[in-house]
């Protein structure tokens, strides 16, 4: 009786052990659900794409833990210590070759790591709790004794002991499932605890901002202009999806604010529209429509009207700017004459918002503000590129509207700082332009032509390409390939998902092959960065993108 204690406390411990070897083994996995947005039909997609690389490691754990088993069903009676041996060393073994995966992908730098949210909290609570069931649910060392010579009928709820581990990728998926409901649940509570917050700010003035690019540049200028008149609130770096203006709302909104900006992104159509359901501006800015996102668009058509989605979201009496630089912009204008819509831009005669007379150099830009009504004023900004005049255009336009001088709009546009990892150049004995946040075709041009400014110089560029373009996401990197090789003097390309066409377009352009560097991380290209960029070079770092996309 002792005895038969002593061994049921070891085996429901060595199952609390092994539950938590597959929790610490999942992370990987639950790190790149948490870097596909809790999107299950993407997580799938990634798992088909990686499917021998990600099952296996599991897979062999509960392979070697299965084989120990065997090995103590067929020792049996005859050899009872080294049976004894066998059945508690394969659940030794699970738990080791599991630890192997977690220490793994510890060690493993990423771009963006894994972030212990509630969310992630909760799904891996539920993991313990089924990986433990499973573990518990099957233990008996008395089976020799119970199932003699019909040792086969073992097989069964032993394979079930290590089944989390044999389809660890999918059990992850099954428990993403079963928390599925909880997290909608949860999601909607602070939804509407958000929408009843902002009801009661009756008199805060609602600002909402959507684009394919320049959303987040237009954010921060139009915050910093409004800042010379307004107290005011900004959704912070990209909180941009429904729980990131919502978590903004819920932590920072107080009775202070008069003015709320919030950024909004999309990658599905209806994604504008249910964060207008929450926000309810009053005024909206569409910074331009472009090739993003095109893998879950599907097309631009969609693109079009989820943007669109903004205007038919504003608040009775609301009006929204639009580039007119852009000619998706220019079309959603012109579908929605009877709207209170105006355009800001670098050119046209229509426009409620002008820059012109635009000077760019390597040390900031200048250039002249000119309203609708002919009034004019200088500005002058630190920042770099012909986009972010663009930007301060946006801004500006908006901020007129809500009745401030252009003097003020220029004392905020002298104001404004560069945005973290947007076309940043810091300074140094090598001079690093970062612009790692995310890439577009038309923003890596832009930060490419910057490079290029910086003559007598050596320019060096590290890239992993742009994701998310559909079927023209390769051509699309052919070109930024060959707008790399017009404005640098050494390339250095990361990973291989996006590799070949950006190799292939800067080799079309003549491109010295020793100058043409591939490496797998951004920690190797950094190593071999320093090799290449001595004292006075220029560095551009163009898109960072996380291990889902360079792997």
């Amino acid at each position: 009786m002792g005895n038969e204690l002593v061994y049921s406390i070891m085996n429901y411990a060595l199952s609390v052990l092994m539950g938590a070897a597959v929790v610490a083994a999942s992370l990987p996995l639950v790190h790149m659900l948490q870097l596909e947005s809790y999107q299950g039909r993407m997580y799938l997609k990634w798992l088909v794409k990686h499917i021998g690389s990600d099952f296996m490691p599991s897979f062999v754990a509960a392979v070697a833990a299965l084989a120990l088993r065997i090995g103590y069903i067929l020792i049996g009676n005859s050899m009872p210590l080294v049976a004894r041996i066998c059945y508690y060393a394969a659940d030794i073994v699970y738990i080791a070759l599991l630890a192997v995966i977690y220490f793994s992908y510890e060690k493993k730098a990423s771009v963006k790591p894994l972030v212990y949210t509630g969310r992630v909290k909760r799904l891996l609570i539920v993991e313990l709790i089924l990986a433990v069931f499973f573990s518990a649910i099957f233990f008996s060392n008395m089976l020799w004794d119970q199932y003699g010579y019909m040792w086969i009928l073992y097989i069964p709820p032993m394979i079930i002991r290590y089944l989390p581990a044999l389809i660890l990728p999918l059990f992850v998926f099954v428990c993403y499932l079963i928390t599925y409901p909880i997290e909608e649940g949860v999601k909607q509570w602070y939804l509407n605890d958000a929408k009843r917050m902002l009801r009661e700010q009756d008199k805060l003035i609602r600002i909402g901002i959507t684009g394919s690019y320049g959303k987040t540049g237009v954010k921060y200028a139009l915050n910093e202009i409004l800042s010379q008149k307004y107290d005011t609130l900004i959704t912070p770096g990209s909180f941009n999806t429904p729980m990131g203006v919502t978590r903004t709302i819920r932590e920072n909104l107080c009775d202070a604010n008069e003015v709320f900006i919030a950024e909004m992104g999309a990658r599905y159509k209806g994604d504008i529209r249910t964060l207008c359901r929450l926000v309810k501006p009053e005024y909206g800015i569409i910074t331009a429509v472009g090739k993003q996102h095109l893998e879950t668009f599907k097309s631009m058509e969609n693109i079009i009207s989820t943007k669109a989605e903004l205007i038919d979201g504003l608040d009775e009496g609301g009006c929204c700017f639009l580039n007119g630089d852009d000619e998706n912009c220019r079309r959603i204008y012109a579908d929605n004459k009877d709207k209170q819509l105006y355009l800001y831009g670098t050119y046209g005669e229509d426009l409620y918002m002008k820059a012109e007379s635009i000077s760019v150099s390597t040390q900031g830009s200048a250039f002249e503000l000119v309203a609708e009504n002919g009034e004019r004023i200088a500005c002058t900004t630190q920042l770099l590129g012909r986009h972010n005049i663009l930007n301060f255009a946006a801004a500006a336009a908006c901020a007129y509207k809500m009745g401030m001088s252009l003097e003020d709009i220029a004392k905020g546009i002298e104001k404004a700082r560069p945005v973290e990892h947007r076309l940043q150049l810091i300074p140094g004995a090598v001079t690093v332009i970062d612009d790692a946040f995310n890439s577009n075709p038309v923003g890596s041009a832009e930060a490419l032509r910057v490079l290029g400014s910086f003559e007598g110089k050596k320019r060096v560029v590290v890239t992993p390409g742009m994701v998310e373009l559909g079927e023209e996401e390769a051509e699309l990197n052919r070109e930024l390939g060959h707008n790399i090789a017009k404005n640098a003097d050494v390339a250095i390309i990361i990973g291989k998902a996006h590799a070949d066409p950006i190799c292939e377009g800067i080799r079309e352009e003549g491109f010295d092959e020793e100058k043409l560097i591939r490496v797998n991380s951004l920690k190797e290209a950094t190593d071999i960065m320093n090799e290449y960029a001595g004292a006075g070079s220029v560095v551009l770092f163009e898109n960072d993108l996380p291990d889902n996309y360079t792997e």
